[in-house]
């Protein structure tokens, strides 16, 4: 019996290799941000002259553990963990070295090597690139779940630890920084690749593929907050609170033709493509606009460009967002008869609009559209929404969905586009006798089409699965090992949950 030949098997350091950034700082800014504030935001940024002293003297490790002292101490280890799954993989997929990754990708067994804490790289180096195991420090936490701002040992990740997942066979291949801090475990293995040549000699025979993507992410914080992006944050704020407060306060009181007017006085862009119908007039029952969903802002800014207040059905928005609503609003209850019946008595009055995807995505990908919108009416217009902003992110999973709107406003330049297309046909609805469900796919395909995005069979309840981890039935690593790609069609991806 012949034996089965050893797996190929390769240790990788994090920074400065994997990732094109060397220094952890704003990753530790994101973790103070996101589990604790804006005050520890601060602190860690006025510590930052120390750290980088502290680094130039050579005392590297003393920098670290002040780094992460300062950004966990008294954080509970839950809302670190939750940081880590929900924040920080959009930003470390952000700063990937694609040459790295196909050197680190091309073998069967991976390890990933980082000077951080463990638990803030762990969920993103196994779900995103498949590495087998995580190696770096373990953050103490007493008996009642809070950090204590310390590490278990010392800073630099050990090379007995990398020996003892490679038992009687040492790592084939090393990739790290000569250089640098704890990449003593290259003297493990039997290859040494240096960081940037890392790839001047391999050759690959087999097709590399991509890190898996980040679909689903968290946090206010649209840029990774390096020392001076952080810098501008915190000068920004006061004045984004005040600009916030006046622009919120405008689209209250102004009549909404006027509001596209006056929000470029404050900063404000709507960008317009295509031809929005006319009001419903006569008999005739309302037009139902069918829009992406990016942001709370959608129905709203579609009512500006529509120049009338149009009705938006919303599912689970606060009390507070329902009254600063310069527009109608339609809560539903996600009962199906009963949300049903809602619709139809608001279209005998006029135009509706509906996000059938039934929450947010920030990323360029569609989650799968509920049908239950193509079942009620076959006067559907199609409207691709996009948004762009500087500073902060107006959708929330984690936090408080009260200060949705706040946020938002509070970008120097928000940039909302809004994309009309033709409405339907009656041959594409349901009354040539095609399925509700054949109607929304279809929807959703044109409008991810216009927008350059991506098909999903994901749902809100996947999305609250990864980063609010408040569903219990599905954990995230086997949310992400049962992302299957099926059957694309015109250059579309689609995304399977197998559950």
């Amino acid at each position: 019996m012949e034996k089965a030949p050893a797996q190929t098997s390769v240790v990788a350091e994090l920074e400065g290799t994997l990732l094109n950034n060397p220094d952890p700082f704003s990753y530790f800014m994101l973790v103070a941000f996101e589990a604790s504030g804006l005050i520890r935001f601060a602190m860690l940024l006025i510590l930052w002259p120390v750290i980088r002293l502290l680094h130039v003297m050579g005392m590297a490790d003393a920098g670290l553990k002040l780094m992460i002292f300062v950004a966990v101490v008294g954080v509970r280890e839950s809302e670190i963990e939750s940081v880590s799954r929900a924040v920080l993989p959009k930003f470390y997929m952000d700063e990937i070295d694609m040459e790295a990754w196909k050197v680190f990708s091309s073998h069967e067994k991976r390890v990933v090597v980082t000077k951080t804490p463990r638990i803030m790289v762990e969920r993103f180096a196994k779900e995103h690139l498949r590495a087998d195991g995580v190696i770096g420090s373990e953050l103490v936490v007493n008996r009642f779940g809070f950090a204590t701002g310390l590490v278990e040992d010392d800073i630099r990740p050990l090379s007995d630890r990398v020996a003892k997942l490679f038992v009687g066979e040492p790592p084939n291949l090393g990739l790290g920084r000569p250089t640098a801090t704890g990449s003593s475990f290259l003297s493990l293995c039997n290859e040494q690749m240096h960081y940037p040549r890392l790839i001047a000699d391999q050759k690959h025979d087999q097709q590399v593929l991509p890190p898996l993507p980040v679909i689903f992410h968290d946090g206010r914080l649209v840029k990774r907050p390096t020392p001076l992006i952080a810098f501008l944050i915190l000068l920004w704020m006061p004045l984004g609170i005040l600009l916030a407060i006046i622009r919120i306060v405008v689209g209250l009181i102004l009549p909404m033709w006027a509001i596209p007017y006056v929000s470029r006085v404050f900063g404000g862009k709507v960008i317009v493509k295509g031809k929005p119908p006319p009001p419903v007039s006569g008999g005739n029952s309302g037009v139902l606009f069918v829009c992406t969903h990016r942001s709370l802002m959608d129905p709203v800014v579609l009512s500006t460009v529509l120049r009338r207040k149009t009705p938006a059905v919303t599912y689970s928005i606060s009390r507070l967002s329902e009254i600063l609503s310069p527009i109608p609003t339609v809560r539903l209850t996600r009962i199906r008869e009963t949300d049903a019946e809602k619709i139809k008595r608001q279209l005998s009055k006029g135009d509706l609009v509906v996000c059938p995807e039934g929450t947010t995505c920030r990323e360029p990908f569609l989650l799968r559209f509920s049908a239950l919108f193509a079942e009620l009416t076959d006067r559907i217009v199609p409207v691709a929404m996009n948004y762009r902003v500087g500073f902060f992110h107006a959708t929330t999973a984690r936090g408080w969905k009260a200060l949705d709107p706040v946020f938002f406003f509070m970008n120097p330049r928000p940039i909302y586009e809004v994309t009309f297309l033709n409405q339907l046909p009656i041959e594409a609805t349901c009354s040539s006798g095609k399925s509700p469900h054949d109607v929304a796919n279809y929807v959703q395909r044109i409008l991810a089409a216009t927008l350059g995005f991506e098909c999903t069979n994901f749902t809100r309840k996947d999305k609250y699965r990864v980063l609010a981890g408040n569903d219990g039935t599905v954990s995230y690593i086997s949310f992400v090992d049962q992302v299957k790609k099926v059957g694309a069609g015109d250059g579309d991806y689609c995304f399977r949950m197998q559950l």
